[in-house]
């Protein structure tokens, strides 16, 4: 489609150049907003997280007690915004950023997965290594629906679960 001079592309066209910028991002941001819904209005809140190796899910770790948590164990339904770090570029619009519709999942304390997320989570945040010890924190598997890729001016995908998950395989 085109509007004015932009060119928008959709699934499947994605360019090599953007696939290694949702690489990167995806593998060197720790920080990403997460998007719940309280009362029938939405909420967001900071949240670091970890990704599957193949992108098929990103991973929480959360106090029971923070509201984000309270709204995902009444209503599965939740967002999650993961962007490129502001580096002061003249138009922060260009920023690549992928925004993800999903379901949250709480992962129980030895189901299968649930040692190596933790492992994982623990290596990128070794600072969280005590609160996995706190009875009011736990794990939550963040499972894609489908999402929305923006890799700069004009560059905007629709991706699905298994597109996510064909990239993490390059």
């Amino acid at each position: 489609m085109v509007y004015g001079s932009i060119i928008l592309l959709l699934a499947g066209n994605m360019d090599i150049e953007s696939e290694k910028l949702l690489v990167h991002i995806l593998t060197n941001t720790r920080v990403a907003a997460l998007g719940t819904i309280r009362d029938e209005a939405p909420r967001v809140s900071m949240v670091t997280f970890v990704t599957a190796q193949d992108f098929s899910a990103y991973y929480v770790h959360v106090s029971r007690l923070a509201q984000h948590t309270v709204d995902m164990q009444k209503n599965k339904q939740v967002g999650l915004l993961i962007s490129e770090s502001d580096d002061w570029r003249a138009d922060p619009q260009t920023l690549g950023r992928l925004s993800i519709r999903a379901s949250a999942e709480f992962m129980e304390n030895g189901e299968p997965g649930y040692a190596p997320v933790k492992d994982r989570y623990i290596e990128r945040f070794p600072a969280s290594e005590p609160l996995f010890k706190m009875a009011d924190f736990g794990l939550w598997r963040i499972k894609p629906k489908g999402a929305r890729f923006i890799a700069g001016l004009g560059k905007a995908f629709n991706l699905t679960p298994e597109t996510l998950q064909k990239i993490a395989q390059k």
